[in-house]
């Protein structure tokens, strides 16, 4: 089943993010509350929870949120997606990939705390399409097009 396991927002970029029970996407601008919204192609960012789990057997002391991402999954293959693929949250909104992974330009504070960061690599980052209230525990479905929700 492909679902949300957790939802995390941050005051701060470059800062691990803080984990909620719930979030709001707002359309074409990300996760309410959230340093990383606003119009551009980056509004709400992925990651897959099997990697967190990766990163935690070898060695690193990290939990959801550690990585900076916004939301992350269980049952998703991220890196498998193509830019473009459309995905419902919950039971409205509505995200389109925009990119996958990221280039670093200085190594962040999230590297320093954990000793790596796993988010240029299999982070994945989406516009809101469709706003609405996503909790975790949500339903992730895979999307033809809008017509399809």
């Amino acid at each position: 089943m492909k679902r949300i396991v957790s939802i995390a927002i941050s005051k701060r970029k470059g800062t691990r993010k803080i984990g909620v029970d719930k979030g709001v996407l707002v359309e074409d601008h990300g996760l309410e509350g959230d340093a990383h919204a606003g119009p551009w192609d980056r509004q709400v960012s992925f990651l897959a929870a099997e990697s967190i789990e990766k990163a935690r057997q070898s060695g690193i002391d990290v939990s959801f949120g550690d990585f900076a991402e916004n939301i992350a999954t269980e049952g998703i293959d991220w890196l498998e997606l193509p830019v473009g693929t459309m995905l419902k949250l919950g039971s409205t909104a509505v995200v389109q990939i925009t990119k996958i992974g990221k280039e670093c330009h200085k190594r962040c504070a999230i590297y320093y705390q954990a000793g790596d960061c796993i988010m240029p690599r299999e982070g994945v980052f989406a516009r809101v399409i469709r706003g609405g209230l996503i909790f975790c525990g949500d339903s992730v479905t895979l999307l033809e097009s809008l017509d399809a929700c």
